[in-house]
């Protein structure tokens, strides 16, 4: 089985990526085991982050990107619970062909050392900034904040064993992910 890591950075369009793949292979999503993990840990945040039951992602953002030692401990907690659940994944998936997981934030942490390729989802800096205010509802400066706390998209590129750049349309797209996805059939 060939893992492959789909990221990119903050409002960049790894979702619409993964749907496409999805199509064709399996593809999980950390993000989503992520809020799972959030919305068990209470404790953690206090009841102050939550709306009817569920972690607030926007509260929880505005928590976490304005204090570095809170994001730190987060993390501390969610990463080795996502690695466990990858580890999983992968377990159940062991007679896949490929299979695909989006990671945010895999440069970030070291989980990059868990997939055999990595695919970068690019999108220039002022389109991911319009569609993060617009998705999260967020102003422009909490949405430059977001932005700058991860690593710049050229380092992510340098290292990427592919990129797909989604500044156009979603045709565009689409024939780009479809061209990722026939030349990987060469790798079996």
């Amino acid at each position: 089985m060939l893992k492959f890591a789909i990221t990119g950075n903050i409002a960049s369009g790894k979702s619409i990526v993964e749907d496409i793949i999805a199509k064709y292979y399996p593809v999980y999503d950390t993000d989503k085991i992520a809020h799972e993990i959030l919305d068990n840990i209470t404790e953690f945040y206090g009841k102050n982050v939550f709306t009817n039951g569920k972690i607030d992602r926007k509260k929880l953002g505005d928590l976490i990107f304005s204090d570095k030692q809170m994001k730190k401990n987060l993390e501390n907690i969610v990463h080795p619970k996502i690695k466990e659940r990858l580890d999983k994944i992968f377990k159940e998936n062991e007679n896949a062909e490929f299979l695909f997981v989006s990671v945010p934030l895999l440069y970030e942490t070291d989980f990059y050392k868990l997939f055999d390729k990595v695919v970068f989802v690019s999108s220039e800096e002022n389109i991911r900034l319009e569609r993060l205010i617009k998705r999260n509802n967020l102003t422009q400066e909490e949405a430059k904040i977001r932005i700058k706390a991860q690593l710049p998209e050229n380092i992510k590129i340098e290292k990427a064993d592919y990129v797909i750049k989604n500044n156009l349309t979603i045709t565009e797209l689409e024939n780009q992910v479809n061209a990722f996805l026939n030349s990987i059939e060469s790798l079996c």
